[in-house]
């Protein structure tokens, strides 16, 4: 006899917390929360920010080294996708400052091993990096073919030539649509996981419900959180050293105030 076929359902699923909706200006909010968390504890923050400041500056230099700088260019913008992961030392920040707890950077490292579900989560923003990055790069071929030029050469050979506002143009769709399905996501996703035992799926689907049931206010926290990336980007990755940790910290009080507790 044929076994029965288990057919599963969307009820089948764990329930997901309540999402508040909140009012269009809670983002100035978030900011100033995380900038007093990285105030009381500067070093945390800063250890992280020269971690990937360093790593920013041997890259370019390896990139350049090749003749092929210019690839830091989608590679920064590809960071922007994992950011999440990376900065969960820094959510472990603003979770013990929360909780008057003491904070320590070997804790905040530790942070990490807390729910191993969030090694799930930074497989699919890895995933999602690799995407970008290979749709950059077919992109570029398509419009221009062969290798990726020198960075002091990419405004004068990309940007200037007759296909570069396309170019420009696709690429921005592209990358914007991929930035979007990331942050949506994402946007508590990493924070959630850090919080409760729960698993990436059901972390996942609680981020997705908070980016829709918020999505004006959630469009203008993500164009912030753009914004201070490329600030830290553009001073030759040394503002990451305040950008991120603000950042890493904001979106920690994000999630609190999107998802009940």
């Amino acid at each position: 006899m044929a076994a029965p076929h288990v057919h599963t359902h969307a009820a089948d699923l764990p329930p997901l917390p309540p999402i508040r909706q909140v009012t269009l200006d809670r983002s100035s909010t978030w900011l100033g929360r995380g900038f007093a968390d990285f105030a009381a504890h500067p070093g945390i923050g800063l250890a992280y920010g020269a971690v990937f400041a360093l790593f920013g500056w041997l890259l370019t230099f390896g990139l350049g080294e090749i003749g092929m700088g210019s690839l830091i260019l989608p590679l920064a913008a590809g960071f922007m996708l994992v950011a999440p992961f990376l900065a969960v030392g820094l959510y472990e920040v603003s979770r013990r400052c929360e909780a008057g707890q003491d904070v320590t950077l070997a804790q905040a490292i530790r942070a990490i091993g807390r729910n191993h579900q969030m090694a799930d989560m930074g497989l699919v923003l890895l995933l999602a990096f690799f995407v970008w990055f290979q749709l950059a790069m077919v992109i570029f071929a398509l419009y221009f073919g062969g290798h990726p030029p020198a960075l002091d050469s990419f405004y004068g050979q990309v940007v200037l030539a007759p296909q570069g506002p396309a170019f420009l143009l696709t690429g921005t769709v592209v990358g914007g649509g991929v930035a979007a399905l990331v942050f949506a996501i994402s946007v508590v996703s990493m924070p959630m996981l850090l919080d409760r035992d729960v698993s990436a799926l059901t972390a996942m689907r609680t981020s997705l419900k908070a980016f829709w049931l918020n999505r004006m206010n959630m469009i203008g926290w993500a164009a912030t959180l753009a914004t201070l990336g490329l600030l830290g980007l553009s001073f030759f990755f040394v503002g990451l050293a305040i950008t991120l940790p603000v950042a890493a910290h904001a979106s920690w009080h994000a999630y609190r105030d999107l998802v009940e507790r």
